[in-house]
């Protein structure tokens, strides 16, 4: 299996940088190649300063080694070797019209000293940041992401939508990171599904990641914009900043595993502000916005 999904993300990561640099037409991304000196690698590309993208991270990794003392005590088992590859993409356009996006596909294994598999699990998801809300655009991402999981089953969506809700949470702030999308983590071999079954349906999820976004991203691309409303846009994106930093659970697993630190925090924007106290004007566009992020709703 890990065979199987690691060259499943090495093709997916093509289809969607090939796709982003269509729509950008101006910068292309730059590839990283690096070695985890406890075992394993990945392959890191970021774009910069485009056209449409002003950054645009999408990297896989394969790591694999003895699973730390830290990560040990988090997982709650003794001392055993782990294999763990995924892929992880952030998209932040220049336009504060156009949404940030954030996607990732992940599989785990874990080992006992004579190396027989003990655990293994697929976990991912996708999820949607807009700065300024656009009713379509949110039906039209939570479609796509319910049309893949119903080929799977028709209770996935509603319980991986409920998920990403309740992890994309900014508990500090009382508000939402988005406008969610799915979220799902510990699939594992059940009753009802085998690995194989995890790994046809979180490929469908990855494979609807284009389809997803991708019209959006053409639709806002454009529009004109004020120098107040990029300021907005900076301001919700130290909130961005703030859920990878204080919560995000793949950035605290990437620092404890040694990981690398360039490739873990290229999810970060570029240009952030944090305005101190900060309320948008009510009745606005921006106060609409937080109105939302209030309250998860129920988009399909």
């Amino acid at each position: 299996m890990k065979e199987t999904f690691f060259q499943y993300i090495q093709e997916l990561q093509d289809r969607i940088c090939e796709r982003l640099e269509q729509v950008d037409g101006k910068a292309k991304f730059r590839e990283d190649p690096w070695e985890r000196p406890e075992g394993g690698g990945g392959r890191t590309r970021v774009m910069e300063n485009g056209a449409v993208l002003e950054k645009a991270g999408v990297n896989i990794s394969g790591v694999h080694g003895p699973l730390p003392a830290s990560m040990q005590a988090y997982f709650g088992v003794g001392d055993v070797d782990f294999f763990a590859c995924g892929l992880s993409l952030v998209i932040h356009p220049g336009n504060p019209m156009a949404p940030t996006v954030h996607a990732n596909w992940r599989y785990f294994e874990m080992y006992d000293k004579e190396g027989q598999i003990v655990d293994q699990w697929f976990g991912g998801g996708q999820d949607l940041t807009p700065y300024y809300l656009f009713e379509e655009d949110a039906k039209h991402f939570h479609q796509v992401c319910k049309d893949a999981c119903d080929a799977h089953g028709p209770e996935l969506y509603a319980k991986y939508k409920e998920a990403c809700d309740k992890y994309f949470w900014n508990s500090h702030r009382d508000e939402a990171r988005g406008i969610g999308g799915l979220f799902f983590d510990h699939l594992k071999k059940d009753e009802g599904r085998s690995m194989r079954d995890w790994y046809n349906f979180v490929t469908a999820v990855g494979n609807s990641f284009l389809d997803a976004y991708i019209p959006i991203l053409e639709r806002r691309k454009d529009l004109p914009y004020s120098q107040a409303e990029r300021n907005w846009q900076e301001i919700r994106r130290g909130r961005y900043v703030e859920f990878n930093l204080v919560h995000d659970k793949g950035t605290l697993f990437g620092l404890k595993t040694n990981g690398r630190i360039e490739s873990i925090l290229m999810s970060l924007p570029p240009a952030v502000q944090w305005k101190y106290d900060h309320h948008p004007e009510p009745g606005s566009e921006e106060d609409r916005l937080v109105k939302i992020l209030e309250h998860p709703k129920d988009w399909v």
